[in-house]
């Protein structure tokens, strides 16, 4: 169905078949409009065409006489319009015969919308209202856009006709519609004999195929073909004739494609000219060429189409790369067994000629695929150069005989690849009809390009083996996809300063805590390369150990910087790592082990964040509506060099606040000093965008980040802190009685969420916890629920005593409550806090596909 229709009703026998009217269309170039006229002669209906060419809305027209409202009392100059006489006034727009049903037809100037003065021919059409009164439907042609169509139609005539080149204009249906003198002449048939022909009449069927295809293509993709080479005879001569072909896809006013439209000339005496000096000259600059381009990339499959890009088309119209599966994926063994059979996979494909596919050389029909995994049989010409390891040239045959070549391909010659008395891969290049034979010069240097290819292969084999560690490494110590956490949305990137290994000693981490808060780190190991990321991987799983114990921020920087003086000690002695840092060998270790680290413990109840800094650049804040800054966080020593201690420093954090950590490599490198990296760092996150992953590109996209100096790490997060309606926060004395209260209070507030599969477990759980705090804590006793992507429930009191679960006897009254909780609950703990202790479990939110643990079949467990 054409674009723009509406289709055709259900339950009606018409087939009534709507466009819309694409801008450009006919009707737009003669600037067609139409109004009606009621029974006393004025406008009744005023189209919107009528209002763009006359400049006057319908409120101003409708209700007058048209003669009032558009009808200039000057004419304009009628010199100024071939053979149209100006018209006489007339009283009123219809004059005295009114409407008196007949047809007319008048000239009327008027002035356009533009402020020009016009003609317009008006064709009046008698038409009847519903009473039976006489009205009229008058249709308006601007006159001087019929004469401008008549004046292009007379120049697109005369610069098809009187083209010295060939013009050809095909239908959508590939029939020739229309050619010119030159285009005849060209292929020796006069101009009446090719209307309605196709390709197939004055082409051999393989030259037409390609031109049908490539018909086809311009008028399904709109993408021109320039210079196609065409090969075929003209009636009268003996010598076979070469023609140069260009098509491009010709469009309608509104854009529909009306076919295509072709420029055509005969090289052949250009082409036998130039054959020779282009055969003399080739092979040296292709093996010129070759020596820069192959071997410039140590990827395997970028090779092997940097060895087509120099053959096609410079030495042949098609070529084709298999190597073997083994040499792909890595074995060390020899990559093709003895006989040649062994599975390739054809990594790359380049074609000169559209739609001309190299095949699998077994007599089938279907190409081989660029990826696709095959063996060649084994009496084909491919395995043959496989198992001897010298190259074959196959003839062409016509298409019926050996359609797995292409109905194009004049001959092909098959080069194995060796490498180092190796046989890595097979390489195919061929030339279609009408193109020179390969001959033994073209055989030798085939052979030459193929052998420079296969030892580059070999060296990209020995590096990918080598890459692909070293990313397994990297990716091991980083976290993996976009961390998520409660309260604060997270996007990250990571660029490896070294691009060869993609390795570094930059990280960055997200780590959820008790109590729906998140921690957030960025550290930088000074050094590149792998040594860095060992040393960043052992300190990256510190901090994650560190903070789960819950530990404060600058706490965990003081234990990590212990941490790090045994990393850069050998043997990890701790104790004499300050006194090594004279010895070289020791010296050296320790000074790879310093490393600048931030970290940030985000508190979305609070709406609070802890920094402490080891000498790291400070993190960025943008609030909004307000201008990017840098904290004032004091930074602190770097991890490793130890006998300082670390400060922590409060932030209050407003709801939709940015923040940013990063490393040095993004804001510092040796066109840009630090100042001027920080200063545009800022401005690029001034008003940032609501989508975070935009941010991050954004950031990386305006500064220097290709500068491959340093690794690069961008930690972006935006709080949003919990809604007061998602915390419930009280305060209970220190006797019996709150615990029921504590029962109380959260079966209302877990109701009132609508959490009702939850309340008895939580109840249970509450209970335990708030009985343990009378028990064994001091003080007053605070419950607090919070409500986000799980449930967490916390008990507050003044002892220093951490619980610890231990398993009861099976005589013991009590010693279980430790127990059930870690039963019924999906994560418990408790952590230290400026006045006491906080004790706390989770729940998962019911997702209706599961259920719950069963509290009396937990509670049974325990006995």
């Amino acid at each position: 169905m054409p674009a723009g229709s509406t289709g055709t009703p259900q339950g009606t026998d018409a087939a009534v078949l709507w466009q819309s009217s694409l801008p450009g269309s006919l009707y737009d170039y003669i600037r067609v409009a139409s109004f009606s006229l009621g029974a006393d002669g004025r406008i009744e209906q005023w189209s919107e065409r009528a209002a763009e060419l006359f400049g006057v809305p319908a409120r101003d027209a409708v209700g007058k006489d048209p003669g009032e409202v558009f009808v200039l009392s000057e004419p304009p100059d009628p010199s100024g319009e071939e053979g149209a006489a100006a018209p006489s006034p007339l009283p009123g727009f219809l004059g005295e015969r009114g409407l008196d049903g007949h047809e007319r037809i008048a000239l009327v100037p008027y002035r356009a919308a533009d402020g020009q003065t016009g003609l317009a021919e008006i064709f009046l059409m008698p038409t009847e209202n519903a009473s039976g009164e006489r009205a009229a439907l008058c249709v308006v042609v601007d006159v001087r856009a019929l004469r401008g169509i008549e004046t292009d139609l007379a120049a697109s005539q005369a610069v098809f006709g009187q083209s010295p080149l060939g013009f050809v204009f095909f239908g959508t249906d590939l029939t020739l519609v229309r050619v010119n003198e030159s285009f005849a002449q060209a292929f020796g048939r006069p101009v009446e004999w090719h209307r309605g022909r196709t390709p197939h009449d004055f082409l051999p069927r393989a030259e037409a195929d390609r031109l049908t295809a490539a018909l086809r293509q311009v008028l399904d993709t709109g993408k021109p073909v320039s210079d196609l080479q065409l090969v075929g005879a003209v009636p009268g001569r003996t010598e076979r004739r070469r023609w140069s072909v260009s098509l491009y896809r010709l469009h309608s006013g509104s854009g529909r494609p009306i076919g295509v439209a072709a420029l055509a000339s005969d090289v052949t005496g250009r082409r036998r000219a130039e054959r020779e000096a282009a055969g003399v000259r080739r092979n040296l600059a292709l093996l010129n060429e070759a020596g820069a381009r192959i071997g410039n990339s140590l990827d395997l499959e970028t090779t092997a189409r940097e060895l087509l890009d120099v053959a096609v088309p410079q030495f042949c119209d098609l070529a084709t790369v298999d190597l073997y599966q083994g040499l792909l994926v890595g074995d060390e063994a020899p990559p093709g067994l003895a006989d040649g059979s062994a599975e390739l996979r054809r990594v790359a494909f380049a074609s000169a000629v559209s739609g001309a596919p190299i095949g699998s050389d077994d007599g089938e029909t279907k190409p081989i695929q660029v990826g696709e995994v095959h063996r060649f049989p084994f009496h084909s010409p491919c395995a043959g150069a496989l198992r001897t390891a010298h190259p074959k040239v196959v003839p062409g045959r016509d298409a019926d005989d050996s359609p797995e070549l292409g109905a194009v391909v004049q001959s092909t010659l098959i080069v194995p690849m060796v490498a180092r008395d190796t046989v890595v891969g097979l390489a195919q290049f061929a030339r279609t009809k009408g193109s020179e034979p390969f001959g033994e010069r073209d055989t030798a240097l085939a052979v030459e390009l193929a052998a420079r290819a296969a030892v580059c292969m070999d060296n990209a084999r020995l590096y990918r083996r080598e890459h692909e560690r070293a990313l397994i490494l990297q990716r091991s110590l980083l976290p993996p996809g976009d961390p998520e956490a409660a309260g604060i949305e997270i996007a990250c990137r990571y660029l490896p300063g070294n691009t060869a290994t993609e390795v570094g000693g930059d990280w960055f981490d997200v780590i959820e805590l008790p109590g729906h808060r998140t921690a957030i780190v960025v550290g930088d190991v000074m050094g590149r390369g792998l040594r860095a990321a060992v040393a960043m991987g052992e300190l990256r799983t510190a901090v994650r150990t560190l903070a789960l114990l819950d530990l404060e921020p600058a706490e965990v920087l003081s234990a990590l910087d212990e941490v790090a003086h045994g990393l850069g000690t050998p043997g990890g002695k701790q104790s004499s790592s300050r006194s090594a840092r004279g010895s070289g060998k020791d010296a050296d270790l320790s000074e790879v082990y310093l490393a600048t680290c931030v970290y940030a413990v985000y508190d979305p109840v609070t709406r609070r964040a802890t920094f402490a800094n080891a000498g790291h650049l400070p993190p960025v804040l943008v609030e909004p509506g307000e201008p990017a800054l840098l904290l004032d966080v004091p930074p602190g020593m770097p991890l490793g060099v130890g006998g300082e201690p670390f400060e922590e420093t409060e932030v209050d954090l407003p709801d939709g606040a940015l923040l940013a950590l990063y490393t040095d490599g993004l804001v510092e490198s040796r066109d840009q000093s630090l100042d001027d990296g920080l200063r545009a760092f800022r401005e690029a996150l001034t008003d940032p965008s609501p989508a975070l992953e935009d941010v991050c590109d954004h950031v990386l996209g305006a500064l220097d980040t290709h500068h491959g100096e340093d690794d690069i790490a961008l930690l972006m997060a935006r709080v949003q802190g919990l809604p007061t309606e998602s915390v419930g926060d009280w305060h209970l004395p220190p006797e019996p009685r709150s615990v029921a209260r504590a029962r109380e209070l959260a079966r209302e507030k877990l109701t009132a969420w609508g959490l009702e599969n939850l309340v008895d477990t939580a109840e249970l759980l509450v209970s335990e916890l708030v009985t343990n705090a009378l028990r064994y804590g001091e003080g007053e006793i605070r419950l607090r629920l919070l409500l986000d992507r799980t449930l967490v429930c916390e008990v507050w009191d003044g002892g220093l005593v951490q619980p610890r679960r231990r398993r009861a006897r099976d005589t013991d009254e009590g010693g279980r409550g430790l127990q059930l909780v870690g039963l019924l609950s999906a994560a418990w703990g408790s952590r230290r806090t400026p006045h006491g202790k906080t004790v706390w479990f989770e729940l998962a939110l019911p997702d209706g596909d599961s259920a719950g643990v069963d509290a009396v079949e937990a509670l049974l467990s325990l006995y």
